[in-house]
């Protein structure tokens, strides 16, 4: 399962993305978590402290490794140095697993032991100051989007990425290769905006999209979402101590969360899992054909020099060999 957390800076989606892996670490899951704002704060949500958050590889410096790595042996892509954020896999190309050793987890990836159970941490790294007036962040989130367009997932195993605040997302193709969106919204007219425009940008693109209501104090609260929101008020997160004693530096074990929060993190597992049975493999790779077409001719072909259409296959589908050796 694919499962993104979005939402408008502050309302909290980085928590409830941390307490969620939490959860599915727990359980035992197989979790991949990528942390993809560009303000990172996945790794300390997740008890690392801040220097140990900082010294995470980050993924745009090692686009190169990445990039060669996927490549494979793909006869479409002649060279590494042809491939972009959205370039999708095809005949030859190396895929990712979710339960594999490879050499992008080797360079990019680190285990987080946590309280109940591990995961794997990735980090897009953050904006430096070698950026500032000369990048753009998707550069840096465009290595997501790569990784994704080459990872099969199964069931019960789970990548779940904290995104960039707000809509930004939808400059590429990187809000269409999710399971689920998990939209966090607090009870406010700023709060649900952030979602206003995401339903409307995401709804010709087939985006499996549920709200969380987050920091709920009372009955008011949940009305308004109601009212605001309507049938995609999916859970409510209420107000927690337990959050807050995290936010202060303690290191509480997920067993004294709140039940009622707790339920709300199984009811999020749940709606994983169903929005997973549902994916159309073929849509699915059809849209990343899509936005790598439209990227080649944005900019794409001018920036490699090259015609980078001729880099699709329209007959390849992703996970269409789940269990075979295809592709690796």
């Amino acid at each position: 399962m694919k499962i993104a957390f979005v939402g408008k800076g502050g309302s909290g989606k980085t928590t409830l993305s941390a307490l969620f892996i939490r959860h599915l670490a727990a359980a035992g899951r197989p979790v991949l978590a990528v942390d993809a704002d560009i303000n990172q704060h996945l790794g300390p949500a997740l008890g690392l402290t801040d220097a140990q958050a900082a010294a995470l590889p980050s993924l745009g410096a090692h686009l190169p490794v990445i990039k060669e790595y996927l490549r494979g042996d793909n006869p479409l892509i002649r060279s590494a140095e042809e491939m972009i954020k959205t370039t999708p896999p095809g005949p030859g190309s190396r895929l990712l697993r979710i339960v594999e050793e490879n050499p992008v987890y080797a360079a990019c990836a680190r285990p987080v032991a946590l309280d109940e159970g591990s995961v794997r941490l990735m980090a897009t790294g953050a904006f430096t100051e070698e950026d500032l007036g000369v990048a753009c962040y998707h550069s840096k989130v465009g290595a997501v989007e790569l990784l994704l367009n080459h990872l099969v997932d199964g069931p019960d195993e789970y990548l779940v990425t904290d995104m960039t605040a707000g809509s930004d997302s939808f400059a590429s193709g990187l809000f269409t290769r999710f399971d689920l969106t998990l939209l966090v919204a607090e009870p406010t007219r700023k709060g649900v905006s952030v979602y206003r425009q995401y339903k409307e940008y995401a709804q010709d693109f087939d985006v499996h999209l549920r709200v969380v209501g987050n920091k709920v104090q009372g009955p008011d609260d949940l009305d308004f979402l109601r009212r605001e929101v309507g049938e995609d008020l999916y859970a409510c997160f209420g107000q927690s101590g337990w959050v807050r004693r995290l936010e202060r530096g303690d290191e509480p074990p997920l067993r004294e969360l709140e039940p009622p929060n707790r339920e709300v993190l199984a009811r999020l597992q749940t709606a994983a899992d169903t929005a997973h049975g549902l994916r159309d493999p073929h849509r699915y790779s059809a849209q990343a054909a899509r936005f790598h077409l439209r990227n080649a001719e944005s900019w794409g072909n001018a920036k490699v020099g090259t015609d980078l259409a001729g880099q699709v296959d329209p007959d390849y589908v992703l996970g269409a060999e789940r269990a075979g050796t295809a592709g690796v």
